[in-house]
């Protein structure tokens, strides 16, 4: 009854109050999200470059669209890390491809190779390129995967990791962490047997810590604790991680894994591919 009368009309779908021995209320929830609004329950994109990818701390994640999704996402999580921002850190940074209408029009991969272009002479010390797709890249068909794999080879096989992660394909979160899993499976893991990598000797006690986005320093504490048991942690993901632990990750005698929402794709991967 304080409610304005639009607002109360509106918001009576989402107020009730509980009875005994029924099973719910009967509010109106968990409603799936329309892609263009502004939503606490996120989209595609918001899973895989917000959560999954954005933490990685070494390569560039570039927000292909429209630059709202990458301004709306930048900066709202607080991924620490240990680095410098701008040599071979990027967090913190937002790197938008700023589709306007043209690029709508007349498709946007020749914009997206001049960004590329731009990071790798504006960032030369970075590690590797993620393309995170918003909705227009898949509405209007750009080749996101072809333009990779030439500038790849035009870098002398640079890391450069096209994600299909575009807002409407899933109305939460959830499916960008399995798009972003998927990503890492084909891009990273798919690649790994090309060169021999990675370079470094394993030992028994090797294990990765899966599913930590060191929000606030949590991966460091856990990392801490295992390490004070004798194990040897030679990956996190993604907090404070980098591309070459994602690439050692499979060497691992054991995956630790705090949030299976997100990352329980990646694991059982590795679990039947590499034991």
């Amino acid at each position: 009854r304080f409610y304005p009368e639009k607002t109360a009309k509106r918001r009576a779908k989402h107020l009730n109050v509980h009875q005994a021995g029924k099973s719910d209320c009967g509010v109106k929830s968990n409603i799936k999200s329309i892609p263009g609004v502004m939503t606490i329950r996120g989209c595609a994109y918001a899973g895989s470059k917000g959560v999954v990818w954005g933490p990685i701390k070494d390569m560039v994640h570039i927000s292909h669209g429209p630059v709202g999704c990458g301004q709306y996402s930048w900066g709202s999580r607080r991924n620490y890390y240990v680095g410098t921002t701008g040599i071979d850190s990027f967090v913190t940074l937002q790197f938008t491809s700023d589709f306007q209408e043209k690029d709508i029009v007349f498709g946007g991969d020749k914009k997206l190779v001049k960004i590329l272009d731009e990071i790798q002479e504006l960032f030369p010390l970075n590690n590797g390129v993620t393309i995170q797709s918003e909705c227009p890249i898949g509405l209007i068909g750009d080749d996101i995967e072809a333009v990779s794999r030439a500038k790849s080879k035009e870098y002398g096989g640079k890391t450069i990791v096209p994600v299909r992660c575009e807002g409407f394909r899933g109305v939460s979160q959830s499916l960008g962490h399995h798009i972003a899993n998927d990503a890492v499976r084909d891009w990273i893991f798919g690649h790994l047997e090309d060169d021999a990598k990675p370079k470094f000797e394993p030992t028994p006690y090797d294990v990765a810590i899966i599913g930590d986005y060191n929000i606030g320093g949590d991966a460091w504490s856990s990392r801490i604790l295992l390490e004070e048991m004798g194990l040897r942690v030679i990956a996190q993901w993604s907090g404070d991680g980098s591309l070459a632990e994602l690439e050692a990750t499979p060497k691992a005698k054991l995956n630790i894994l705090h949030c299976y929402r997100s990352m329980n794709y990646i694991s059982r991967h590795m679990e039947e591919k590499f034991g």
